[in-house]
Parts: structure tokens; sequence; C-alpha cells
């Protein structure tokens, strides 16, 4: 991750550290709800890096908040978006589980043909919310994972 980092501008160990600490506070609260719901633990996590116009973030809060709705209905457990707030103004995240790569493909495909996915799609592209987008797939390491401290 550090590399996908670096191709966008540096990043400092702060900021990195905030978006990391928000990022695995977020993985830990939807794993609790996972397993309070009796579902399997996700296997995958694809973690969005964007890069966006910080003049329009805003406009990129309502492309995420519209997520809030299209991930869950086509199939990716929607972990949330993150929103540049001290630092760095124009690095975004986004985090959605799914249980394999499979599970991935078939909701990508769920995207291409939801008419509220593709109108978010152009809505961003015509505003130029986002400048650059990076997809990192990651898995949890079992035992090091959500344990409460001693």
């Amino acid at each position: 991750m550090a590399q996908a980092m670096h191709s966008l501008g540096p990043v400092n160990r702060r900021q990195a550290s905030v978006v990391a600490g928000a990022a695995i506070a977020a993985l830990a609260m939807a794993r609790g709800a996972w397993a309070k719901a009796g579902r399997r633990k996700m296997k995958l996590t694809c973690f969005i890096r964007y890069q966006i116009d910080p003049f329009q973030k805003d406009a990129f809060k309502a492309y995420a908040e519209n997520w809030g709705r299209i991930i869950p209905r086509c199939g990716g457990h929607l972990v949330g978006y993150f929103l540049p707030y001290e630092g760095t103004n124009d690095v975004a995240w986004g985090l959605i589980a799914f249980d394999s790569l499979a599970a991935y493909e078939a909701y990508r495909a769920r995207l291409r043909t939801d008419p509220e996915a593709r109108e978010n799609f152009e809505m961003a592209q015509s505003r130029k919310l986002i400048l650059r987008e990076e997809r990192n797939f990651v898995e949890i390491v079992d035992g090091t994972f959500g344990i409460p401290p001693g």
C-alpha cells in the first residue's frame, strides 16, 4: 500500500496512520456486525484510494453517499467511505468487503447494469470529481485483527 500511496504524491506518517486507524476501526465495527448477524467473515476488502478535486469535496461526499444505497444492493458489504478531514485535502478512501474475488466480479457485473450506479459513475465523470483511483485487495491475517486490548 505504501507504494500505491507514493504514486499519488507524498503522504506523511501522520496522514497514513490517521487513514489506517479509521480503516481499521471501520473494519473492526464491520467484523462485529457480521459476527452478530451470524454471517461468514468477509475474506477480502477492496481498499480504494481516490485522488479527488479538493474544491469538489461536497460533490464527492454526495457521490459516496449514493454508494451507500447502491453497493449493498449490488452485493458488496460497504465498510465505508472516508473524506479528507485534516492534512492532505485531495485523498479519499472507500472500503468494500467481499467473500471472494468471484463475489467481487459478480458485484462488478451487477454495477454495470444498475441504473443508479451508472448514473453515479456518469455524474463523477462529467464533473471530474475523481482525478485518479487505485484499488488494492487486502485480507485479514487471522489472529491479528479485532483483538481487544488486554
